[in-house]
């Protein structure tokens, strides 16, 4: 059955006189029966509560909004008795409740369904994503409502707005933003709205993400137009000014900071086993290791939804498997993962991987873990073919190209080096003349023509040698001479 008649705890209600609270109702133990219909709308079961009527009318909504459902899923238009009878609930509670489901468009709904922070909050709700994932579109969420504000009326947003949300994006926090009258904007604290002074690539990326938000409202028949649809520049590029190679010295030092050994471990698999950290990292187990293969099944949660790629092995390189021994001398018996700290996938350990590569006197990298990843990936292109290292990090040549492989110092001191670098300069051999080449065994051959023999219409041709010895090429029998050149017959 799509119709249940659910059994719920009443809510009291009080009220006060004076100084006294009264509570007047239905007692908070009391239970009441009420209506709940449920449907199927892309594999997945949805329910919608009621709340108390008579059973005819919840038999009336049960019909409608199955019959709804139908018409969304076959992408036909409602029936007519079901348009007539969105019509009579207009501007009602259910009506409310069909937008939020996404069963009907915000022109059959209530004034103010498409504000932008509720319908935000809905749609990423309803995402069925990664944890990870739903935190980057809450921070969207957060910049588009901080700028536009909450209450904002989704298809009141121009293109321009988008435009000018994009430059408050980049903005200085120093500096306030300035509306289209010339008046400061004001944040949701009140104050003056400084800019958000974020890196050009996660300006990129919050753009996409706002049009991504957009364009499921048009889908959802929200609103009529997408105002970040014609702009461009929306997806994260390569910035190399970004890029950093962490030397195997300086590597060294950091690890020599870290506080102990777990930590130790954590830089190595960042540094030499190149991990993406923090997912791969909280992901790994003491039952991936096998340390008489020498090999580590590392698990990816990025790449998980690709056929086959759900985890890669990897192999305990000689610079890890110390900080992987100790880490497991220390560990605890029956310990399941290997980083028992920082279990949640949100954990910021830059904050504590800055601290520690200062005390070790040296000033942090741009980008903390990427520069790791990038740094061995470099490494390991070099010392084994290109199918070889992508494969042990986990991602493909051409994806290596262009984030990670990068040309380094040692590359050109490799190209410029001796070929001997024991060899002094002073002891390399001189350089010697140019000697003229011998010339070839029958050079001095001269054609002696003067005697010549009529012999079946063909001429006979002897060969006199200069001072080589060439006896082996004697006499030669050519065709008579004419408008052809002469050949041997």
């Amino acid at each position: 059955m799509a119709l249940h008649l659910v059994t719920e705890s009443s809510t009291p209600k009080t009220r006060t006189i004076g100084e006294r609270t009264f509570t007047t109702g239905k007692r908070p133990s009391s239970r009441v029966k009420a209506w709940r219909l449920s449907y199927y709308l892309r594999k997945g079961r949805k329910f919608i509560r009621l709340g108390r009527m008579s059973k005819a009318d919840a038999h009336t909504i049960d019909e409608n909004v199955q019959s709804l459902v139908r018409s969304r899923s076959a992408g036909s238009e409602p029936a007519e008795r079901v348009l007539a009878w969105l019509k009579q609930i207009k501007g009602t509670k259910l009506a409310d409740t069909l937008v939020e489901h996404k069963l009907i468009g915000a022109t059959n709904a209530t004034p103010g369904t498409t504000k932008l922070a509720v319908y935000l909050d809905a749609h990423i709700r309803g995402k069925a994503v990664k944890p990870g994932t739903k935190i980057n579109l809450t921070q969207v969420r957060n910049r588009l409502v901080t700028y536009f504000g909450k209450d904002r009326d989704m298809a009141t947003i121009t293109a321009g707005d988008a435009s000018r949300f994009r430059g408050w994006l980049a903005l200085s926090e120093t500096e306030v933003c300035i509306g289209l009258d010339g008046k400061t904007l004001t944040g949701p604290d009140g104050k003056d709205l400084k800019g958000a002074d974020l890196g050009i690539n996660t300006v990129r990326r919050c753009c996409g993400r706002a049009k991504q938000f957009f364009e499921a409202a048009i889908s959802d028949e929200l609103i009529g137009k997408n105002p970040f649809e014609k702009m461009k520049d929306c997806t994260v590029k390569e910035n190399e000014s970004r890029d950093y190679f962490v030397e195997r010295a300086d590597a060294a030092k950091v690890l020599e900071a870290c506080p102990d050994a777990e930590w130790q471990l954590i830089f190595a698999l960042a540094r030499y086993g190149g991990l993406r950290i923090p997912s791969e990292l909280l992901t790994l187990r003491w039952a991936d290791v096998d340390w008489a293969a020498a090999k580590v099944r590392i698990r990816s949660p990025k790449t998980e939804h690709h056929d086959g790629k759900d985890s890669r092995l990897v192999p305990i390189f000689t610079e890890l498997r110390p900080y992987l021994e100790a880490a497991w001398d220390a560990a605890a018996d029956g310990a399941e993962f290997v980083i028992t700290r920082y279990r949640q996938p949100n954990a910021n350990l830059r904050t504590q991987l800055n601290r520690i590569i200062e005390n070790a006197g040296l000033t942090p990298w741009p980008k903390l873990f990427q520069n790791l990843r990038a740094t061995r990936a470099t490494e390991l292109a070099d010392q084994y073919p290109g199918h070889v290292a992508a494969e042990w990090l986990g991602h493909s040549e051409t994806v290596a190209r262009k984030h990670y492989w990068r040309v380094t110092d040692d590359h050109f001191a490799k190209a410029t080096a001796t070929p001997d670098a024991g060899t002094k300069p002073a002891q390399w051999p001189a350089p010697q003349p140019a000697q003229t080449p011998a010339p070839p065994p029958c050079a001095g051959i001269v054609t002696d023509c003067a005697a010549t023999a009529e012999s079946g219409g063909e001429t006979l041709v002897k060969s006199r040698l200069g001072a080589q010895d060439c006896a082996g090429i004697g006499t030669q029998r050519v065709t008579p001479t004419g408008l052809e050149p002469v050949l041997p017959p």
